[in-house]
């Protein structure tokens, strides 16, 4: 049996019957019957019916304990009447929460390429995955971009671009600052970018990292701020200090791929997956003309 909260019950109906009771001095329900007392309560309780859901693989639930994707969907302030793009969601493990949390309210958008025989094999993937629960991927769409010259919808027409472990790959291809140029674009003013990935050691550069799968925060940070975006946060939420980021094949000799097989397996499953880093970025809302705010000081 599916777990599912009543999306389609706003936060601001529950808040609003909360106030209500208390001022017609009513006794507040107890129990799990509480209703939340902010919108991110409301969101918190939505993620937790997600995460539980029938829908998800067992595999995709174990990675939890690593991606914590409760906290992180809510240090990115992810809200379920969003607007929002996953850059390249591969065979699609957080499509699982953000698709069926935003699809009574909101848009969940998967921005793929098909350019190679991997990213082939993943767009196959995540269409099977749609395709086989209309019910919880409803209203999902999947929309094809260039990565040379990307372009990921209407200009101001996202919410929040999230992308999951990917800047390693564009920066290696050489098409990072198209693709965050790209981002900046789609977004609202005052939407948000939420970026994790695979966090190089201090000190580190990029030419030394580079084809380890891990990158320098500045690098990253410099991207989006290149494009136009502020940095609004940082979160260790996806640290991970066992990781020593030193390993034959980069990155990927640790779970999930454990490239190297039974080679060393169980010191990399101890390790766990790698140290991420977790940023946000804003886009700047547009400042009022000096004449509109002129005329509304003579107002």
């Amino acid at each position: 049996m599916k777990i599912r909260l009543a999306f389609g019950l706003s936060a601001a109906l529950l808040l609003a019957g909360a106030v209500h009771a208390q001022q017609a001095g009513q006794d507040q329900p107890t129990g799990d019957l509480v209703p939340p007392t902010s919108a991110s309560d409301f969101t918190a309780g939505q993620l937790d019916a997600v995460l539980a859901g029938s829908w998800r693989s067992a595999a995709n639930k174990a990675r939890d304990v690593y991606r914590h994707p409760k906290a992180t969907l809510q240090f990115f302030g992810l809200q379920p009447d969003q607007t929002v793009i996953e850059i390249t969601p591969g065979a699609g493990w957080y499509s699982e929460v953000l698709a069926p949390l935003l699809r009574d309210n909101g848009h969940y958008i998967a921005a793929v390429t098909d350019n190679n025989a991997e990213a082939k094999q993943d767009v196959a993937a995540l269409r099977a995955k749609f395709a086989a629960d209309p019910t919880e991927y409803a209203k999902t769409s999947i929309a094809t971009f260039n990565p040379q010259a990307p372009v990921f919808g209407p200009a101001g027409s996202a919410d929040m671009v999230l992308t999951f472990r990917n800047v390693h790959n564009w920066a290696m291809a050489g098409t990072a600052q198209a693709m965050f140029k790209a981002f900046y674009a789609v977004l609202k003013p005052g939407g948000v970018l939420g970026v994790v990935d695979h966090r190089a050691a201090p000190g580190a550069t990029l030419d030394s990292v580079k084809g380890s799968g891990y990158l320098p925060t500045d690098y990253i940070i410099k991207l989006a701020t290149d494009a136009g975006f502020k940095l609004d946060g940082q979160s260790e939420v996806n640290a991970n200090p066992k990781d020593t980021k030193d390993y034959p094949k980069g990155v990927w000799t640790l779970p999930p791929t454990l490239t190297l097989g039974d080679q060393d397996r169980a010191k990399y499953l101890a390790i766990g997956e790698s140290d991420r880093m977790t940023l946000r970025f804003v886009k700047a809302a547009k400042a009022s003309s000096p004449a509109s705010s002129s005329s509304a000081a003579a107002h």
